[in-house]
């Protein structure tokens, strides 16, 4: 079922997204050299490498690290990266890799390659057998501002808590938070 939600999610909301989706990638285009996304390596369900679309934010010279590993983060923004990322406008292309399967509405955000911190913890207590999210139960209660083993527990209770109802819950607070801006840094 949440497989088939996924899906007539995306075929919905896609259609109506299609005309903002192209006029952000020509913004992203104007502003800033190189491609209008950034293809992530990411770390999907049972630890599996898939490629994961963003709008780019950041320059093409940005290290492939967590922002809140870049001593000067905002150092490399673009100029509409800011603003993609304070209204997660960023994070529509990842409506790709919930279509393809790579992705659900609703799990752990999926870690980068790299951090192995995270992906260690997370196989710890089984999260890795979950399909990552585009939110989830740590987004909304914390997004970029949780240390990783107060996300790892988070992700472990959705693991425990997770049903079609849990979920209709975080992307409505999922909506909230985004329309408020809470825990976005930048």
């Amino acid at each position: 079922m949440k497989r088939a939600f996924d899906l007539f999610f995306v075929v919905c909301v896609g259609f109506w997204l299609l005309v903002p989706i192209g006029l952000i990638a020509l913004l992203v285009r104007w502003t800033s050299p190189g491609p209008a996304l950034y293809w992530s390596d990411r770390v999907g369900r049972n630890n599996r490498i898939f490629k994961m679309p963003k709008f780019r934010s950041m320059r093409l010279d940005t290290p492939a690290v967590a922002t809140h590993l870049l001593s000067e983060p905002d150092q490399y923004l673009t100029p509409v990266g800011p603003f993609l990322r304070k209204t997660s406008l960023d994070e529509l292309p990842q409506l790709w890799s919930i279509f393809r399967g790579d992705m659900s509405l609703v799990g752990p955000r999926p870690a980068l390659f790299n951090q192995q911190d995270l992906i260690q913890l997370r196989t710890e207590v089984g999260v890795e057998r979950l399909v990552p999210g585009l939110t989830g139960w740590a987004q909304i209660n914390g997004r970029d501002e949780l240390p990783i083993p107060d996300k790892v527990c988070l992700d472990a209770e959705y693991l425990r808590r997770q049903s079609f109802g849990f979920d209709l819950k975080i992307i409505f607070l999922t909506v909230w938070r985004v329309l408020r801006r809470d825990g976005v840094n930048h």
